[in-house]
Protein backbone atom coordinates (compact mmCIF):
# COMPACT_ATOMS: atom_id res chain seq x y z
CA UNK A 1 0.00 0.00 0.00
CA UNK A 2 1.46 3.43 -0.86
CA UNK A 3 2.84 5.62 1.87
CA UNK A 4 0.67 8.63 2.60
CA UNK A 5 1.27 12.14 3.88
CA UNK A 6 -1.76 14.31 4.62
CA UNK A 7 -2.22 18.02 5.15
CA UNK A 8 -5.23 20.14 5.90
CA UNK A 9 -5.88 21.85 2.62
CA UNK A 10 -8.35 21.88 -0.17
CA UNK A 11 -8.93 19.88 -3.25
CA UNK A 12 -6.39 17.67 -5.00
CA UNK A 13 -4.80 14.35 -4.10
CA UNK A 14 -1.35 13.66 -5.53
CA UNK A 15 0.01 10.25 -6.54
CA UNK A 16 3.81 10.46 -6.70
CA UNK A 17 5.41 7.51 -8.50
CA UNK A 18 8.75 7.10 -6.72
CA UNK A 19 9.52 4.05 -8.83
CA UNK A 20 12.77 4.90 -10.61
CA UNK A 21 16.31 5.13 -9.16
CA UNK A 22 16.51 8.80 -10.19
CA UNK A 23 13.92 9.87 -7.63
CA UNK A 24 16.52 9.32 -4.87
CA UNK A 25 19.08 11.64 -6.46
CA UNK A 26 20.35 14.49 -4.30
CA UNK A 27 19.40 18.15 -4.58
CA UNK A 28 19.42 21.17 -2.29
CA UNK A 29 16.17 20.05 -0.65
CA UNK A 30 17.36 16.49 0.05
CA UNK A 31 16.26 14.05 -2.63
CA UNK A 32 14.05 14.67 -5.63
CA UNK A 33 11.19 13.01 -3.73
CA UNK A 34 11.71 15.47 -0.87
CA UNK A 35 11.85 18.41 -3.26
CA UNK A 36 8.66 17.43 -5.06
CA UNK A 37 6.83 16.76 -1.77
CA UNK A 38 7.81 20.25 -0.59
CA UNK A 39 6.49 21.81 -3.80
CA UNK A 40 3.20 19.96 -3.51
CA UNK A 41 2.95 21.21 0.06
CA UNK A 42 2.91 24.79 -1.28
CA UNK A 43 0.02 24.00 -3.61
CA UNK A 44 -3.65 23.12 -2.93
CA UNK A 45 -2.99 19.42 -2.34
CA UNK A 46 -4.77 17.74 0.55
CA UNK A 47 -2.79 14.51 0.54
CA UNK A 48 0.26 12.99 -1.13
CA UNK A 49 0.41 9.26 -1.84
CA UNK A 50 3.93 8.00 -2.59
CA UNK A 51 4.08 4.78 -4.59
CA UNK A 52 7.47 3.16 -3.77
CA UNK A 53 9.63 1.25 -6.19
CA UNK A 54 9.91 -2.52 -6.35
CA UNK A 55 6.52 -3.63 -7.62
CA UNK A 56 6.94 -3.11 -11.35
CA UNK A 57 4.83 -1.16 -13.83
CA UNK A 58 1.73 -3.36 -13.53
CA UNK A 59 1.68 -2.96 -9.75
CA UNK A 60 2.18 0.81 -10.07
CA UNK A 61 -0.82 1.04 -12.38
CA UNK A 62 -2.94 -1.04 -10.02
CA UNK A 63 -1.95 1.27 -7.14
CA UNK A 64 -3.21 4.23 -9.19
CA UNK A 65 -6.47 2.35 -9.85
CA UNK A 66 -6.94 1.62 -6.16
CA UNK A 67 -6.36 5.22 -5.13
CA UNK A 68 -8.65 6.51 -7.88
CA UNK A 69 -11.48 4.39 -6.49
CA UNK A 70 -10.89 5.42 -2.87
CA UNK A 71 -10.38 9.17 -3.17
CA UNK A 72 -12.65 12.10 -3.93
CA UNK A 73 -11.81 15.24 -5.87
CA UNK A 74 -9.24 15.55 -8.64
CA UNK A 75 -6.07 13.44 -8.64
CA UNK A 76 -2.70 14.41 -10.06
CA UNK A 77 -0.33 11.61 -11.06
CA UNK A 78 3.35 12.42 -11.59
CA UNK A 79 6.77 10.78 -11.32
CA UNK A 80 9.12 11.71 -8.49
CA UNK A 81 12.10 12.11 -10.82
CA UNK A 82 10.99 15.46 -12.25
CA UNK A 83 12.64 18.81 -11.68
CA UNK A 84 10.06 21.53 -12.23
CA UNK A 85 9.12 25.08 -11.38
CA UNK A 86 6.39 25.13 -8.75
CA UNK A 87 4.53 27.47 -11.08
CA UNK A 88 4.44 24.77 -13.78
CA UNK A 89 2.70 22.35 -11.38
CA UNK A 90 0.33 25.15 -10.40
CA UNK A 91 -0.88 25.33 -14.01
CA UNK A 92 -2.76 22.12 -13.25
CA UNK A 93 -3.27 22.16 -9.47
CA UNK A 94 -4.50 25.75 -9.19
CA UNK A 95 -6.60 25.87 -12.34
CA UNK A 96 -10.16 26.80 -11.33
CA UNK A 97 -11.84 24.01 -13.30
CA UNK A 98 -9.91 21.19 -11.53
CA UNK A 99 -10.49 19.20 -14.72
CA UNK A 100 -8.62 16.43 -16.50
CA UNK A 101 -5.50 17.99 -18.00
CA UNK A 102 -1.93 17.18 -19.03
CA UNK A 103 1.17 19.33 -18.82
CA UNK A 104 2.60 19.67 -22.34
CA UNK A 105 5.20 21.61 -24.28
CA UNK A 106 4.99 22.44 -28.01
CA UNK A 107 8.68 23.36 -28.07
CA UNK A 108 10.44 20.30 -26.65
CA UNK A 109 11.29 17.51 -29.12
CA UNK A 110 9.92 14.06 -28.28
CA UNK A 111 12.12 11.55 -26.50
CA UNK A 112 12.00 8.54 -24.16
CA UNK A 113 11.11 10.71 -21.14
CA UNK A 114 8.70 13.03 -22.94
CA UNK A 115 6.54 11.19 -25.50
CA UNK A 116 4.80 12.90 -28.44
CA UNK A 117 1.22 14.15 -28.37
CA UNK A 118 -1.01 15.90 -30.87
CA UNK A 119 -2.86 18.97 -29.67
CA UNK A 120 -6.03 20.20 -31.31
CA UNK A 121 -8.35 22.93 -30.10
CA UNK A 122 -6.63 23.17 -26.71
CA UNK A 123 -7.07 19.42 -26.10
CA UNK A 124 -4.85 16.36 -26.35
CA UNK A 125 -6.22 14.66 -29.47
CA UNK A 126 -3.67 11.81 -29.50
CA UNK A 127 -0.99 10.61 -27.09
CA UNK A 128 1.96 8.27 -27.48
CA UNK A 129 4.24 5.91 -25.62
CA UNK A 130 7.01 3.55 -26.67
CA UNK A 131 4.21 1.30 -27.97
CA UNK A 132 1.71 3.88 -29.28
CA UNK A 133 2.76 6.20 -32.12
CA UNK A 134 1.28 9.63 -32.93
CA UNK A 135 1.13 10.86 -36.54
CA UNK A 136 1.46 14.63 -36.94
CA UNK A 137 2.58 15.14 -33.33
CA UNK A 138 2.97 18.82 -32.45
CA UNK A 139 3.91 18.73 -28.75
CA UNK A 140 5.32 16.50 -26.01
CA UNK A 141 3.84 15.26 -22.73
CA UNK A 142 5.78 16.25 -19.61
CA UNK A 143 4.57 13.33 -17.45
CA UNK A 144 2.29 15.36 -15.14
CA UNK A 145 -1.36 14.34 -15.46
CA UNK A 146 -4.36 15.59 -13.52
CA UNK A 147 -7.66 13.69 -13.63
CA UNK A 148 -10.88 15.45 -12.67
CA UNK A 149 -13.26 13.89 -10.19
CA UNK A 150 -15.80 13.07 -12.92
CA UNK A 151 -13.16 10.95 -14.72
CA UNK A 152 -11.80 9.01 -11.72
CA UNK A 153 -13.88 5.91 -12.51
CA UNK A 154 -12.51 5.90 -16.05
CA UNK A 155 -8.96 6.33 -14.69
CA UNK A 156 -9.40 3.35 -12.39
CA UNK A 157 -10.74 1.11 -15.17
CA UNK A 158 -8.01 2.19 -17.59
CA UNK A 159 -5.27 1.65 -14.99
CA UNK A 160 -6.48 -1.91 -14.33
CA UNK A 161 -6.77 -2.64 -18.06
CA UNK A 162 -3.28 -1.33 -18.74
CA UNK A 163 -1.89 -3.32 -15.79
CA UNK A 164 -3.35 -6.50 -17.25
CA UNK A 165 -1.89 -5.74 -20.70
CA UNK A 166 1.53 -4.99 -19.22
CA UNK A 167 1.50 -8.15 -17.09
CA UNK A 168 0.64 -10.20 -20.18
CA UNK A 169 3.45 -8.55 -22.18
CA UNK A 170 1.01 -7.31 -24.81
CA UNK A 171 2.38 -3.73 -24.86
CA UNK A 172 5.93 -4.71 -25.63
CA UNK A 173 8.91 -3.80 -23.45
CA UNK A 174 7.29 -0.86 -21.66
CA UNK A 175 8.96 0.13 -18.37
CA UNK A 176 8.06 1.82 -15.09
CA UNK A 177 9.04 5.25 -16.43
CA UNK A 178 6.05 5.12 -18.79
CA UNK A 179 3.25 4.87 -16.23
CA UNK A 180 1.86 8.39 -16.77
CA UNK A 181 2.43 8.12 -20.54
CA UNK A 182 0.25 5.01 -20.72
CA UNK A 183 -2.42 6.57 -18.50
CA UNK A 184 -2.67 9.57 -20.84
CA UNK A 185 -2.95 7.25 -23.85
CA UNK A 186 -5.73 5.33 -22.14
CA UNK A 187 -7.71 8.43 -21.17
CA UNK A 188 -7.50 9.98 -24.62
CA UNK A 189 -8.42 6.74 -26.39
CA UNK A 190 -11.35 6.21 -24.04
CA UNK A 191 -12.87 9.51 -25.11
CA UNK A 192 -12.02 11.54 -21.99
CA UNK A 193 -11.44 15.20 -22.80
CA UNK A 194 -7.92 16.11 -21.68
CA UNK A 195 -7.10 19.82 -21.56
CA UNK A 196 -3.61 20.69 -22.77
CA UNK A 197 -1.88 22.89 -20.18
CA UNK A 198 1.03 24.41 -22.08
CA UNK A 199 4.06 25.10 -19.94
CA UNK A 200 5.43 28.05 -21.92
CA UNK A 201 8.87 29.23 -20.75
CA UNK A 202 8.65 27.33 -17.46
CA UNK A 203 10.57 24.12 -16.98
CA UNK A 204 9.37 20.64 -16.08
CA UNK A 205 11.44 17.64 -17.04
CA UNK A 206 12.53 14.21 -15.88
CA UNK A 207 16.14 13.41 -15.06
CA UNK A 208 18.15 10.19 -15.06
CA UNK A 209 21.44 11.13 -13.38
CA UNK A 210 23.04 13.58 -10.96
CA UNK A 211 24.38 15.75 -13.76
CA UNK A 212 20.86 16.00 -15.13
CA UNK A 213 19.59 17.18 -11.74
CA UNK A 214 22.28 19.88 -11.49
CA UNK A 215 21.64 21.05 -15.04
CA UNK A 216 17.85 21.16 -14.55
CA UNK A 217 18.12 23.13 -11.29
CA UNK A 218 20.35 25.64 -13.06
CA UNK A 219 17.73 26.08 -15.79
CA UNK A 220 15.09 26.77 -13.14
CA UNK A 221 17.06 29.77 -11.89
CA UNK A 222 17.18 31.25 -15.40
CA UNK A 223 13.40 31.82 -15.45
CA UNK A 224 11.56 34.56 -13.53
CA UNK A 225 8.52 32.66 -12.24
CA UNK A 226 6.76 35.84 -11.10
CA UNK A 227 7.00 37.36 -14.57
CA UNK A 228 5.81 34.15 -16.19
CA UNK A 229 2.89 34.04 -13.76
CA UNK A 230 1.85 37.54 -14.86
CA UNK A 231 2.28 36.66 -18.53
CA UNK A 232 0.18 33.52 -18.22
CA UNK A 233 -2.56 35.44 -16.40
CA UNK A 234 -3.33 37.04 -19.76
CA UNK A 235 -5.27 34.75 -22.09
CA UNK A 236 -3.52 33.75 -25.28
CA UNK A 237 -6.69 32.46 -26.98
CA UNK A 238 -8.94 35.48 -26.44
CA UNK A 239 -10.76 37.39 -29.17
CA UNK A 240 -8.95 39.63 -31.63
CA UNK A 241 -9.98 42.93 -30.03
CA UNK A 242 -9.31 41.76 -26.47
CA UNK A 243 -5.91 40.36 -27.46
CA UNK A 244 -4.61 43.33 -29.44
CA UNK A 245 -6.37 46.31 -27.84
CA UNK A 246 -6.55 45.29 -24.17
CA UNK A 247 -4.26 42.41 -23.24
CA UNK A 248 -1.35 44.06 -25.08
CA UNK A 249 -1.14 46.73 -22.35
CA UNK A 250 -3.19 45.52 -19.36
CA UNK A 251 -0.39 43.80 -17.41
CA UNK A 252 0.62 46.96 -15.50
CA UNK A 253 -3.01 47.34 -14.40
CA UNK A 254 -3.02 43.76 -13.11
CA UNK A 255 0.22 44.36 -11.21
CA UNK A 256 -1.14 47.63 -9.78
CA UNK A 257 -4.41 45.99 -8.71
CA UNK A 258 -2.48 43.19 -7.00
CA UNK A 259 -0.22 45.71 -5.24
CA UNK A 260 -3.30 47.62 -4.02
CA UNK A 261 -4.72 44.28 -2.81
CA UNK A 262 -7.86 44.72 -4.89
CA UNK A 263 -10.04 41.65 -5.26
CA UNK A 264 -11.22 40.55 -8.71
CA UNK A 265 -14.82 41.23 -7.62
CA UNK A 266 -13.82 44.81 -6.71
CA UNK A 267 -12.46 45.34 -10.21
CA UNK A 268 -15.70 43.90 -11.61
CA UNK A 269 -17.62 46.47 -9.55
CA UNK A 270 -15.53 49.35 -10.94
CA UNK A 271 -16.13 48.00 -14.45
CA UNK A 272 -19.89 48.06 -13.83
CA UNK A 273 -19.63 51.63 -12.56
CA UNK A 274 -17.88 52.79 -15.73
CA UNK A 275 -20.53 51.09 -17.87
CA UNK A 276 -23.29 52.85 -15.91
CA UNK A 277 -21.55 56.19 -16.54
CA UNK A 278 -21.24 55.31 -20.24
CA UNK A 279 -24.96 54.57 -20.43
CA UNK A 280 -25.73 57.88 -18.68
CA UNK A 281 -23.65 59.86 -21.17
CA UNK A 282 -25.26 58.00 -24.07
CA UNK A 283 -28.66 59.24 -22.92
CA UNK A 284 -27.68 62.85 -23.70
CA UNK A 285 -27.61 62.12 -27.44
CA UNK A 286 -25.08 64.88 -28.24
CA UNK A 287 -21.97 63.97 -30.23
CA UNK A 288 -19.52 64.82 -27.43
CA UNK A 289 -21.57 62.71 -25.02
CA UNK A 290 -21.59 59.80 -27.47
CA UNK A 291 -17.80 59.97 -27.78
CA UNK A 292 -17.34 60.14 -24.00
CA UNK A 293 -19.76 57.24 -23.54
CA UNK A 294 -17.83 55.17 -26.09
CA UNK A 295 -14.53 55.81 -24.27
CA UNK A 296 -16.04 54.89 -20.89
CA UNK A 297 -17.58 51.71 -22.32
CA UNK A 298 -14.19 50.70 -23.72
CA UNK A 299 -12.52 51.33 -20.35
CA UNK A 300 -15.27 49.27 -18.71
CA UNK A 301 -14.35 46.38 -21.00
CA UNK A 302 -10.67 46.84 -20.16
CA UNK A 303 -11.44 46.34 -16.48
CA UNK A 304 -13.70 43.44 -17.39
CA UNK A 305 -10.60 41.75 -18.83
CA UNK A 306 -8.41 42.85 -15.93
CA UNK A 307 -10.66 41.23 -13.30
CA UNK A 308 -10.17 37.82 -14.91
CA UNK A 309 -6.45 38.41 -15.36
CA UNK A 310 -6.18 39.44 -11.71
CA UNK A 311 -8.07 36.31 -10.63
CA UNK A 312 -5.65 34.13 -12.60
CA UNK A 313 -2.62 36.08 -11.34
CA UNK A 314 -3.62 35.93 -7.67
CA UNK A 315 -5.45 32.59 -8.13
CA UNK A 316 -8.43 33.91 -6.21
CA UNK A 317 -11.08 31.92 -8.04
CA UNK A 318 -14.60 31.72 -6.63
CA UNK A 319 -17.86 30.45 -8.16
CA UNK A 320 -19.48 33.72 -7.05
CA UNK A 321 -16.85 35.74 -8.88
CA UNK A 322 -17.27 33.77 -12.10
CA UNK A 323 -21.06 34.09 -11.93
CA UNK A 324 -20.91 37.81 -11.08
CA UNK A 325 -18.50 38.48 -13.95
CA UNK A 326 -20.76 36.75 -16.48
CA UNK A 327 -23.87 38.51 -15.19
CA UNK A 328 -22.08 41.87 -15.16
CA UNK A 329 -21.22 41.50 -18.85
CA UNK A 330 -24.88 41.07 -19.77
CA UNK A 331 -26.04 43.85 -17.42
CA UNK A 332 -23.53 46.39 -18.75
CA UNK A 333 -24.25 45.65 -22.39
CA UNK A 334 -28.02 45.83 -22.09
CA UNK A 335 -27.83 48.97 -19.94
CA UNK A 336 -25.82 50.63 -22.69
CA UNK A 337 -28.45 49.55 -25.23
CA UNK A 338 -31.05 51.41 -23.19
CA UNK A 339 -28.84 54.49 -22.86
CA UNK A 340 -28.23 54.60 -26.60
CA UNK A 341 -31.94 54.28 -27.40
CA UNK A 342 -32.89 57.02 -24.93
CA UNK A 343 -30.22 59.35 -26.30
CA UNK A 344 -31.22 58.71 -29.91
CA UNK A 345 -34.89 59.41 -29.19
CA UNK A 346 -34.04 62.55 -27.23
CA UNK A 347 -31.69 63.87 -29.91
CA UNK A 348 -34.16 63.48 -32.78
CA UNK A 349 -37.31 64.16 -30.84
CA UNK A 350 -38.69 61.04 -32.56
CA UNK A 351 -37.79 57.44 -31.57
CA UNK A 352 -38.03 56.35 -35.24
CA UNK A 353 -38.43 52.71 -34.18
CA UNK A 354 -35.17 52.78 -32.21
CA UNK A 355 -36.64 50.78 -29.31
CA UNK A 356 -37.61 47.95 -31.66
CA UNK A 357 -34.00 47.79 -32.85
CA UNK A 358 -32.68 47.90 -29.27
CA UNK A 359 -34.98 45.12 -28.09
CA UNK A 360 -34.21 43.07 -31.23
CA UNK A 361 -30.46 43.37 -30.59
CA UNK A 362 -30.99 42.33 -26.98
CA UNK A 363 -33.11 39.30 -27.92
CA UNK A 364 -30.53 38.25 -30.51
CA UNK A 365 -27.70 38.36 -27.96
CA UNK A 366 -29.77 36.41 -25.41
CA UNK A 367 -30.47 33.77 -28.06
CA UNK A 368 -26.77 33.48 -28.94
CA UNK A 369 -25.75 33.11 -25.31
CA UNK A 370 -28.44 30.48 -24.82
CA UNK A 371 -27.11 28.50 -27.78
CA UNK A 372 -23.60 28.60 -26.32
CA UNK A 373 -24.50 27.67 -22.76
CA UNK A 374 -26.96 24.95 -23.67
CA UNK A 375 -24.46 23.33 -26.05
CA UNK A 376 -21.67 23.49 -23.47
CA UNK A 377 -23.94 21.83 -20.93
CA UNK A 378 -24.93 19.11 -23.40
CA UNK A 379 -21.29 18.39 -24.25
CA UNK A 380 -20.38 18.18 -20.56
CA UNK A 381 -23.25 15.79 -19.84
CA UNK A 382 -22.39 13.62 -22.84
CA UNK A 383 -18.74 13.46 -21.76
CA UNK A 384 -19.69 12.31 -18.26
CA UNK A 385 -22.07 9.67 -19.58
CA UNK A 386 -19.57 8.53 -22.18
CA UNK A 387 -16.76 8.19 -19.68
CA UNK A 388 -18.99 6.19 -17.35
CA UNK A 389 -20.75 3.88 -19.82
CA UNK A 390 -19.34 3.92 -23.32
CA UNK A 391 -16.87 1.40 -24.68
CA UNK A 392 -13.49 2.90 -25.60
CA UNK A 393 -13.67 4.29 -29.15
CA UNK A 394 -10.18 2.98 -29.90
CA UNK A 395 -8.33 -0.04 -28.58
CA UNK A 396 -5.34 0.37 -26.27
CA UNK A 397 -3.71 -2.36 -28.36
CA UNK A 398 -3.70 -0.23 -31.53
CA UNK A 399 -0.07 0.88 -31.85
CA UNK A 400 -0.62 3.77 -34.24
CA UNK A 401 -3.20 6.55 -33.94
CA UNK A 402 -5.15 6.76 -37.19
CA UNK A 403 -7.81 9.17 -35.92
CA UNK A 404 -9.13 11.97 -38.09
CA UNK A 405 -6.82 14.91 -38.42
CA UNK A 406 -5.46 17.12 -41.13
CA UNK A 407 -7.64 19.85 -42.54
CA UNK A 408 -9.12 20.97 -39.20
CA UNK A 409 -5.70 20.90 -37.54
CA UNK A 410 -4.23 22.89 -40.43
CA UNK A 411 -7.01 25.45 -40.11
CA UNK A 412 -6.27 25.76 -36.40
CA UNK A 413 -2.62 26.44 -37.19
CA UNK A 414 -3.48 29.08 -39.79
CA UNK A 415 -3.27 32.41 -37.93
CA UNK A 416 -5.54 34.34 -40.29
CA UNK A 417 -8.19 31.61 -40.26
CA UNK A 418 -7.99 31.34 -36.48
CA UNK A 419 -8.59 35.07 -35.99
CA UNK A 420 -11.44 35.11 -38.51
CA UNK A 421 -13.12 32.21 -36.70
CA UNK A 422 -12.83 34.11 -33.42
CA UNK A 423 -14.13 37.38 -34.84
CA UNK A 424 -17.08 36.02 -36.82
CA UNK A 425 -18.88 34.90 -33.64
CA UNK A 426 -18.93 38.51 -32.41
CA UNK A 427 -17.42 37.96 -28.94
CA UNK A 428 -17.77 40.58 -26.26
CA UNK A 429 -14.59 42.40 -27.26
CA UNK A 430 -15.75 42.86 -30.82
CA UNK A 431 -19.22 43.89 -29.60
CA UNK A 432 -17.66 46.49 -27.31
CA UNK A 433 -15.61 47.91 -30.16
CA UNK A 434 -18.61 47.88 -32.49
CA UNK A 435 -20.82 49.70 -29.97
CA UNK A 436 -18.19 52.24 -28.91
CA UNK A 437 -17.06 53.16 -32.44
CA UNK A 438 -20.45 53.29 -34.18
CA UNK A 439 -22.00 55.22 -31.29
CA UNK A 440 -19.16 57.76 -31.24
CA UNK A 441 -18.86 58.20 -35.02
CA UNK A 442 -22.46 57.63 -36.20
CA UNK A 443 -25.53 57.10 -34.00
CA UNK A 444 -27.47 54.47 -32.07
CA UNK A 445 -29.47 53.41 -35.13
CA UNK A 446 -26.25 52.43 -36.93
CA UNK A 447 -25.08 50.68 -33.75
CA UNK A 448 -28.18 48.49 -33.47
CA UNK A 449 -28.33 47.70 -37.19
CA UNK A 450 -24.67 46.67 -37.06
CA UNK A 451 -25.30 44.48 -34.02
CA UNK A 452 -28.29 42.85 -35.69
CA UNK A 453 -26.47 42.21 -38.97
CA UNK A 454 -23.23 40.85 -37.52
CA UNK A 455 -25.12 39.06 -34.76
CA UNK A 456 -27.34 37.24 -37.26
CA UNK A 457 -24.28 36.01 -39.16
CA UNK A 458 -22.67 34.94 -35.88
CA UNK A 459 -25.80 33.06 -34.82
CA UNK A 460 -25.98 31.19 -38.13
CA UNK A 461 -22.27 30.31 -37.87
CA UNK A 462 -22.74 29.11 -34.29
CA UNK A 463 -25.73 26.94 -35.18
CA UNK A 464 -23.94 25.33 -38.13
CA UNK A 465 -20.85 24.74 -35.98
CA UNK A 466 -22.81 23.24 -33.09
CA UNK A 467 -24.73 20.91 -35.39
CA UNK A 468 -21.51 19.83 -37.13
CA UNK A 469 -19.70 19.22 -33.84
CA UNK A 470 -22.64 17.37 -32.35
CA UNK A 471 -22.86 15.05 -35.34
CA UNK A 472 -19.13 14.22 -35.29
Amino acid sequence: MPEQMTRESTTTAAVVLATTPACRLACADGTLVDRLSGQLGELPVREVHIVPSGGGLADDLRAVAQLARLTHGPVVVLPADIVAHTESLALLLEHPSHDTAALVSPDRPPGPLHPPVRLQGGRVAAAGSSFHTVPEANATFLSVLQVGEADLGCLADISDELADLVAAGRLGPVTAIEATDLLLVGLVRSGVGVRAAQIGPLHCGRVTGQSGVDSAVTRLADVDEARVRLDTAVKTDDGFFATHFVSSWSKPLVRLAARLKLKPNSVTGISIGLAVLAAVWFTYGARWAQVLGGVLFYLSFVLDCVDGQLARYTREFTPLGAWADAMADRFKEYLVYAGLAIGYAAGLGNPDGIWYLAVGAMILQVTRHTVDFSFAGAVSDAARVGAAWARPPRSLMEPADQGPHGIRARLERDTLTRWLKKMIVLPIGERTALIAITAAVFNARVTFLSLLGWGAVALLYQLIGRIERAST
